[in-house]
């Protein structure tokens, strides 16, 4: 009985000995070996053997690699929102910093047309003048007057005449250290000395708080012509002669009004007749009649 026992553990232990054990190994290193032999010999050979190992095993194959191609996409698709992220936030920043210049450029391409205007007006050369920048704009329906960012510490005087790129726009009528305020031709308390170009007529501009300020004084026997210049005639020693102001604009009712060069709303700079090339101005004119 137990010689029968011991025969059958002796039958169930040798096959796993068998597999497990060295001599497995070496049998399989052997066959492995003649396989590849006989590939390398007669490849054609195991040609069937291959596809018909390749059509089993590529089901369970993909199977397996699923899972993975599945995470591999999803990591993917991560990394692709991320990237997309990463490059609008970036392209945001490019935008904001685009329409930054672009607002930059804006205001420099203005600046640089109101100071070619500002050159293209010619003057009399004995005439100084100081360049400023206007920092307010022409007031409201009642007040017509602009603030200029230059006052007394560069020079600048109580009832200088104030020119822009196309003509005269107003006087000083405040002074302060760092900045200034013009009355402009348009408002209602402004009275300007001018000269009709042509006609040799002199009368009195008076502002109206509108666009066109109105000609006063004027002779009985005068007689306009609709876009006749008009210029200051330096009478009363404010203004000097020979500023360019506006011209002549007959309206509906038949009266003329005077259409001004500059338009105060769009004014950047302006030059600011010193007081002492006036002065000088004004005694030459005195020295001369004597």
């Amino acid at each position: 009985m137990k010689s029968r026992i011991r025969q059958r553990s002796v039958a169930r232990l040798a096959p796993q000995m068998f597999i497990g054990g060295a001599s497995s190994s070496l049998l399989f290193v052997i066959i492995a070996a003649l396989l590849l032999v006989f590939g390398v010999v007669r490849p054609q050979a195991l040609s069937g053997f291959r596809i018909a190992a390749t059509d089993i095993i590529t089901p369970a194959l993909s199977v397996i690699s699923r899972p993975f191609q599945n995470a591999a996409a999803t990591i993917g698709n991560i990394s692709g929102m991320a990237s997309l992220r990463a490059e609008n936030a970036q392209l945001k920043t490019e935008n904001a910093r685009l329409k930054e210049w672009y607002q930059t450029a804006l205001m420099l391409q203005a600046e640089n047309q109101s100071l070619q205007e500002l050159l293209s007006l010619k003057i009399n050369q004995t005439h100084q003048y100081i360049t400023s920048r206007v920092i307010s704009d022409a007031g409201n329906a009642f007040v017509k007057t602009i603030l200029i960012e230059t006052g007394s510490s560069e020079g600048v005087k109580n009832n200088q005449a104030v020119l822009a790129g196309e003509g005269m726009i107003g006087r000083i009528i405040e002074v302060g250290k760092n900045a200034s305020r013009i009355l402009l031709i348009t408002d209602i308390n402004s009275r300007v000395p001018i000269l009709v170009e042509g006609s040799q007529q002199k009368a009195i501009m008076s502002g109206n708080n509108t666009d066109y300020p109105v000609l006063k004084h004027l002779p009985q026997d005068s007689s306009l012509i609709d876009g006749a210049r008009i210029i200051t005639s330096g009478d009363g020693g404010v203004f000097p002669a020979g500023f360019p102001i506006g011209r002549l604009e007959k309206t509906d009712n038949g009266k003329f009004v005077v259409k001004p060069f500059a338009d105060t709303q769009k004014v950047t700079y302006v030059r600011v007749v010193e007081a002492s090339s006036t002065n000088n101005l004004i005694h030459g004119s005195i020295s001369s009649l004597e």
